[in-house]
């Protein structure tokens, strides 16, 4: 009776161990249904983003200064000369024409000397052209002084803008000479100075009587203005 006792006490603590060595074993619970489920990998494999904490960051750049300034710095002073100033007219920036005046006038002595700015941009025309008659032409015209319509300040021409000067062919009579040819100089900003080579002149007759007596007006906007220094000559 005793031997059967210890028989069923041993059988019970061998399936006692056993059932503790299985519970040991890894995925013993997850078998069970009593463990807690890890977090399931992302869909794509690969980390969440961080987000910012400043949306936008560096990677939409801020404008640059010029583009709130439209132009910037490539304006340079009036008409867009350099140094806040406006250019000196070429002779590429005019078209030049010349009149008779009165323009049925039998005799080319009294003449209306046009220049015409066809660039782009402002220029300027300082004081007076130097204009010569004929190629033999030993000097220049005289410059009638009291013709400057504004001491000191050039005449700025706009695109399209034009300025003219009066020009007395004869004046006396004295040593005529026949010229077929009118050229005009123009200046630069510095007394003396020249700002273009000789430009042709159209002729409005085949052929100029000139003298001595010859005079020009400085440049002005007022063609009127200009006649009247030599019309009455």
């Amino acid at each position: 009776m005793k031997t059967h006792w210890k028989s069923c006490a041993i059988g019970a603590a061998v399936a006692a161990a056993l059932l503790g060595t299985t519970a040991c074993e890894p995925g013993a619970s997850d078998a069970a249904g009593t463990g807690t489920p890890s977090a399931p990998p992302s869909a794509t494999g690969a980390p969440t983003p961080t987000v910012s904490a400043q949306p936008g960051g560096t990677s939409a750049p801020k404008p640059s200064g010029t583009s709130a300034n439209p132009g910037g710095n490539g304006g340079s002073g009036e008409g867009g000369g350099s140094g806040g100033t406006v250019a000196a007219c070429t002779a590429e920036d005019l078209g030049v024409s010349s009149r008779k005046e009165p323009a049925d006038s039998k005799e080319a002595r009294h003449l209306l000397l046009t220049v015409q700015n066809a660039g782009s941009e402002k220029c300027v025309l300082y004081r007076f052209p130097y204009v010569r008659l004929g190629a033999d032409a030993r000097t220049t015209v005289p410059v009638i002084k009291d013709s400057d319509p504004d001491p000191g300040r050039p005449v700025t021409l706009a695109p399209g803008e034009e300025a003219h000067v009066a020009l007395l062919v004869a004046g006396g009579h004295r040593d005529e000479y026949q010229a077929k040819s009118i050229t005009l100089t123009l200046q630069g900003s510095k007394a003396g100075s020249r700002a273009s080579k000789p430009i042709d002149v159209p002729l409005p007759v085949a052929t100029l009587y000139a003298d001595d007596g010859q005079l020009v007006t400085y440049w002005t906007t007022a063609e009127g203005m200009a006649l009247d220094f030599i019309m009455s000559k």
